[in-house]
């Protein structure tokens, strides 16, 4: 369930409008959005050019490192993101800021009337208010992540995406990407690059990593059903990363610098973005556009490391909202050999040993916290010596005075907790 706070009350009453949301269970397809966009005048249709990206980690920092290079190079752009860590106008960017509380209220109250009787869920109305912002104010591009999957999700109501792209698949989100279908995959990468891959589009290019081979045939069938032209990394462009990000396609090499964001997979993050602006012919972007874009580039509760603040003092303490295997794998390769203490809390339909099982030669303590709003595992679902707190100022009072850093993980819930505690608002 997602949720939602304002100190505004105006912001306030239409959330808890929203609040009241919810998808009715076993609908899938986009016919709702599409009926709730109609009434509102198909905003999507009326968009700046779109750079539109899936994927199961990294969507959302390939889409700030797009953002970072095309506001360098002088855009104006547009962004919607999801989920929020604090407040709920940090989903819609609208020409390089933030909503402000006030025209937020008054979308959600527009969207949410004209949707009366159609039953939109929480991310519907989202997506359905940000299209409206963004078809009403001026601007050279937009960046629109997916929320959830790709085919099914209600930003694919999107029809002519100037490049679409496909960040790193793994396994989650089950419940709904791995649903029994007829006619879709049975091995689940598969199906989950099944489900990504529905972004293509006729004539829009589709850009995407290079990956297992039962995923990259079920891109290669979906890009030429499509008829999306498609750059897959490994054939089409590739990149390296030791001092630099080195990156090569048709059109040549670059020497780029190596992201400020923390962990070896935000290069390819980055080079995923570049390949993005690289291979299509609408949105001109330069060179040193694009280095700037790379260190600029920030995304908040990703390997972030928190300033002192009121939650954590002066101790070095990390930030990630990773919850899946893959996300596991990365932290592992950010703190190899490092021991640190863990703080997790983690809702209960992901897998306990999502994080904690490639960490545990790195893992000096585990505690675990509940997820605010949320149900989550407890410290029974994880190893034996998993303690428990109940909230992360506690846990982290809890923790030796031993010098060793600390990872709070698990749940991007909470991570924006934890950014609220430490006063650390993403703006």
């Amino acid at each position: 369930m997602d949720f939602a706070r304002s100190d505004n009350p105006a912001v306030q009453q239409q959330l808890d409008r929203l609040a009241e949301l919810s998808l009715p269970q076993g609908r899938f397809g986009l016919e709702t959005i599409r009926q709730l966009l109609a009434r509102l005048g198909d905003p999507h249709k009326q968009l700046p050019p779109v750079f539109h990206v899936a994927g199961t980690n990294g969507k959302g920092s390939t889409c700030a490192f797009l953002r970072a290079m095309l506001e360098a190079d002088g855009k104006l752009v547009h962004m919607a993101t999801s989920p929020h860590l604090v407040r709920y106008n940090e989903r819609i960017r609208i020409a390089g800021k933030l909503i402000e509380d006030e025209l937020l209220a008054s979308l959600l109250a527009e969207v949410l009337d004209a949707a009366e009787g159609l039953a939109p869920s929480f991310f519907e109305v989202t997506i359905a208010a940000s299209f409206l912002a963004f078809s009403r104010t001026p601007a050279d591009v937009c960046v629109i992540e997916v929320g959830l999957g790709g085919r099914f999700d209600a930003t694919n109501v999107i029809e002519h995406p100037v490049a679409c792209g496909i960040a790193a698949l793994g396994i989650d989100h089950e419940r709904f990407l791995l649903a029994p279908e007829e006619g879709v995959p049975e091995a689940p990468l598969a199906r989950i690059a099944f489900e990504k891959a529905g972004i293509a589009k006729p004539g829009c290019l589709l850009v995407t990593f290079n990956y297992p081979l039962e995923a990259e045939l079920e891109i290669e069938r979906a890009a030429a059903a499509a008829g999306a032209p498609l750059a897959m990394r490994g054939r089409d462009w590739d990149m390296s990363s030791i001092a630099g990000l080195e990156y090569r396609d048709r059109h040549g090499e670059l020497t780029l610098p190596l992201p400020t964001m923390a962990g070896p997979h935000q290069a390819q993050n980055a080079a995923l973005a570049v390949a993005m602006l690289r291979h299509q012919d609408f949105i001109n972007v330069s060179a040193d556009s694009m280095a700037r874009g790379i260190r600029t580039a920030w995304w908040p509760a990703r390997l972030q490391r928190l300033a002192e603040g009121p939650l954590v003092g002066s101790r070095e303490v990390w930030l990630d909202g990773g919850h899946n295997p893959d996300a596991g794998q990365a932290l592992k390769r950010h703190f190899d050999g490092k021991r640190l203490h863990l703080i997790m809390g983690m809702l209960a339909n992901k897998d306990p040993a999502a994080i904690t099982g490639p960490m545990k030669s790195e893992l000096v303590s585990i505690t675990i916290v509940p997820v605010p709003g949320q149900e989550s595992h407890g410290p029974e679902a994880f190893t034996a010596c998993a303690t428990s707190a109940p909230d992360v100022p506690s846990a982290l009072a809890g923790l030796p005075d031993d010098g060793l850093p600390v990872l709070i993980a698990g749940s991007l819930y909470l991570g924006g907790e934890v950014l609220r505690l430490n006063r650390e608002i993403p703006d």
